[in-house]
């Protein structure tokens, strides 16, 4: 290189010299690595030749060390190999080995949340405990979708991204094999909160009236349609992608051992079948439905939007909507409300009335581990009598509320109509 001048060999593969190019007359030294056709240049920081010769031979030494006991030789901060390892996938999406989509997620969580969390720090200096912080860490600078909590789901993903990369480093031997994470941290759930039996009540009486204020026909359609989804989903307790998978022709009438008429539901998730059951009042709610609905054959989905095409969001706005009407968007931890938040509904109350918690894992299609850190297997169907225990109680609160509020109702326009027909007095003339 024309630059160099003063050059002088120490040894084999370690030499001394300084720069034309630069404003001082301070030595470098050039390390070969090893084996290896590379080389580390060192900023030795003197002028004086043998005092440039001493810390070169220390350099050597030190670079020897590392590369014997497997230590980084090259600093290079986490950014810039998060940087090679997404031109990496890229290249491989273009190869048409993963997905176009694969290769910019791995581009946006580089870009976005990895490198704000450790993007400045040397990729040697990142170990497990920045691995293991990251999900507090994530939760506590992030907002997820529609400024609502980050999920488990999410973070898990851009871990997985986190290991990945670390995982390059070390194909790369920028980094020590021990750098490889191991495992997943646990992730503390931000368990959205569910509804309280005075809280449903509310939102039951409440959502009656916020139909009826509707002014629109979409309005009107819309809200009637998320009323009987919640209803649906409060006393079903299925999950939000099950739900969006319902057809039709999953929906079957039964009855239990005791001849009392059940509905039977066969529900799919992501990759994941089952079957539970609901009461015959959740029939009702399907029937009306079925009656707002423009897609009612067998292999139509069961939740569409207004032209009969299926429902993707489940009427997220309109369910945030009469959630803040009945101001009951936020629970008691502060977390907003989603609508997951009524399958724990289902789950409080069917535990509160005293329902087997191995039956109710199998109705809900969980490990009795998620509910009370214990295990079962039973079939739903052979137990509906067990898993729709105080059922009918259930039924008689849906129904003495629905009385309570016609009652008001009745009310409310009688005495309207005795004001209607009260004359009006003439206005007083003027004098």
């Amino acid at each position: 290189m024309k630059f160099i001048t003063d050059k002088e060999q120490i040894k084999p593969g370690l030499i001394i010299f300084r720069r034309g190019d630069v404003g001082h007359d301070q030595f470098y030294c050039r390390i070969r690595i090893g084996k290896e056709d590379r080389y580390k240049t060192i900023s030795l920081k003197t002028s004086d030749r043998q005092t440039a010769r001493d810390r070169a031979m220390d350099q050597d030494a030190d670079i020897r060390f590392r590369v014997k006991h497997d230590v980084p030789v090259f600093n290079r901060p986490f950014s810039q190999v998060a940087e090679e390892y997404a031109d990496a996938q890229q290249r491989r999406a273009n190869a048409g080995e993963v997905s176009q989509a694969r290769a910019m997620n791995v581009k946006n969580k580089v870009n976005g949340p990895l490198n704000a969390y450790v993007g400045n720090t040397q990729i040697h200096l990142v170990g497990q405990d920045r691995w293991s912080e990251y999900p507090l860490w994530r939760r506590e600078n992030g907002v997820g979708r529609r400024n609502g909590i980050i999920s488990d789901s999410t973070i898990r993903i851009e871990m997985s991204i986190f290991a990945a990369i670390m995982n390059f480093a070390v194909a790369k031997r920028y980094v020590p094999a021990h750098h490889r994470f191991e495992g997943m941290p646990k992730l503390k759930s931000a368990r959205r909160d569910e509804f309280t039996l005075e809280e449903y009540r509310k939102l039951h009486s409440v959502g009656r009236k916020w139909m009826k204020e509707a002014t629109t026909p979409q309005g009107i359609w819309y809200r009637q349609m998320c009323y009987n989804f919640i209803l649906i989903m409060c006393n079903t307790g299925m999950r939000p992608p099950e739900a969006k998978n319902l057809r039709w022709r999953d929906i079957t009438k039964a009855k239990d051992k005791d001849g009392t008429d059940i509905l039977v539901l066969f529900v799919q998730g992501k990759g994941k079948s089952r079957q539970l059951i609901a009461p015959k009042s959740v029939g009702d709610y399907l029937d009306r439905v079925r009656a707002l609905s423009k897609a009612t054959k067998p292999d139509d989905a069961v939740f569409t939007i207004i032209n009969g095409k299926p429902a993707v969001w489940l009427y997220r706005d309109t369910v945030e909507e009469l959630l803040k009407y009945a101001n009951l968007r936020d629970g008691p931890s502060g977390i907003p409300r989603t609508t997951y938040c009524f399958r724990h509904t289902y789950a409080t109350f069917r535990l509160s009335a005293g329902v087997d918690v191995y039956i109710l894992a199998q109705q809900m299609g969980t490990s009795v581990k998620m509910i009370e850190q214990h295990y079962g297997h039973v079939n739903t169907i052979k137990h509906a009598d067990r898993v729709l225990m105080g059922i009918g109680g259930w039924d008689a609160m849906h129904t003495e509320m629905d009385a309570e509020i016609e009652k008001q109702e009745a009310k409310a326009k009688a005495t309207q109509a005795i004001k209607a027909k009260q004359p009006t007095k003439p206005p007083r003339s003027k004098r």
